[in-house]
């Protein structure tokens, strides 16, 4: 009866901006270490080889966290979920200032992640709670205000680094999240999902889906090979900056700042894509994504030009990413709104362990063989998302 009810009822417009703030604010945690990973490895000893771990294992976390916590979105009452990750978020936000060895804070970063998927919960509940007539911007305008966090994460935490250090990030963050709890908590509309399985069947229930949905498969991988490439140049580039351009953290911060203009790709690639360019717009954004690699390497002699070439492979980057991140999530949620929740869980699930793999391979690769090591293996993922889709038919 609450599900019915909260699904018919029309949802004012300022808990529709609430979603989405609350969205862009629970998943800029992921992202907050990308460009701090110098400062934080050097306070907790952690070897520039390893670096790359401490935004894989917030990643892993996700990914586990999207396996395991968002399917009980159809189990059990979805706001009491909701802050029940949050609080797991808290605790890892304010244990990770506190880490004074790498292993303590690797542990708190693995958290952050974990909890970090109430975001994930949040996009498919506004569909719920909305009604028919207005689903698509509900949904559309909570994914803006996620997009955003994910895009401003990067130069707030430098920002913040420059004036106060990188421990300050995590300590203003856990207040944040904290207030953010609380008001969910409060105003959110009730929603009880009607269970038809236990959460083993659920969980049994994902495999069978990725392996039957073609769709959802492709859609995954393709997007699991951008945002590998996506996670390794953030990871990198900030080390990069600050080894051969010599910039300090409000350096990097203005820079992060200019590839959120690659957000812009995001409503763009959805207005096209109701027009039914879905195919061709998926092959633009990874061929952008590639040359964007290769728009580093035309001027490499760390001048002005070389920096601004930086800047605007950071903004096609992002732009190929965002973009085929929403031609992704229409794809998938046209396979049925009884599977909504779990498809999404499974496509955020298979591209962040491609995110994971990327930010990994990116420290290791930098720190054996520099820039062009690491952008080599950046390179060579959206080839291998390319020689993929020269395979799709009309599926």
């Amino acid at each position: 009866m609450n599900n019915v009810r909260t699904e018919t009822k029309k949802v004012p417009n300022w808990i529709t901006f609430l979603l989405a703030i609350a969205c862009g604010v629970i998943v800029a945690n992921l992202y907050y270490a990308q460009p701090l990973v110098g400062p934080i490895s050097a306070d907790t000893h952690l070897p520039l080889a390893s670096a790359g771990l401490i935004v894989t294992l917030t990643q892993i976390g996700y990914v586990f966290g999207l396996l395991f916590i968002v399917p009980l979105s159809d189990l059990i009452e979805n706001r009491r979920l909701v802050v029940s990750a949050l609080a797991v978020v808290i605790c890892a936000l304010v244990a990770a200032p506190l880490a004074n060895n790498a292993l303590f804070f690797l542990a708190a970063a693995m958290f952050i992640g974990l909890g970090s998927v109430a975001a994930q919960i949040l996009v498919p509940y506004a569909a719920h709670i909305a009604t028919e007539e207005r689903r698509g911007q509900v949904v559309g305008n909570v994914m803006s205000g996620l997009l955003l966090g994910i895009m401003l994460a990067r130069p707030i935490a430098s920002f913040i680094t420059d004036l106060w250090g990188w421990r300050a990030v995590f300590t203003l963050s856990a207040a944040i999240t904290a207030i953010l709890a609380v008001l969910l908590a409060l105003v959110l509309p009730e929603r009880k999902p009607s269970p038809t399985m236990n959460y083993g069947e659920l969980l049994s229930s994902l495999w069978s889906l990725f392996k039957t949905k073609p769709v959802l498969r492709r859609r995954s991988l393709y997007q699991a090979c951008l945002f590998g490439a996506f996670s390794l140049f953030w990871t990198v580039i900030p080390l990069w900056l600050v080894s051969d351009f010599h910039l300090s953290q409000q350096g990097i911060a203005l820079f992060a700042l200019a590839g959120v203009a690659g957000a812009i790709a995001a409503p763009i690639s959805g207005r096209l894509a109701d027009k039914g360019w879905t195919k061709i717009l998926t092959g633009v954004a990874i061929v952008i994504a590639a040359l964007s690699f290769l728009l580093t390497h035309i001027f490499e002699d760390h001048s002005t030009i070389s920096l601004a070439m930086l800047v605007v492979a950071a903004i096609t980057l992002d732009m190929a990413v965002s973009g085929n991140l929403v031609l992704s999530q229409r794809a998938i949620y046209s396979l049925g709104s009884e599977i909504r929740g779990r498809v999404n869980g499974i496509f955020m699930a298979v591209f962040f362990i491609g995110g994971a793999i990327g930010s990994a391979l990116g420290g290791w690769a930098y720190a054996y063989g520099g820039w062009m090591f690491a952008s080599i293996l950046g390179l060579s993922m959206p080839v291998a998302a390319l020689l993929y889709y020269f395979t799709e038919k009309n599926i």
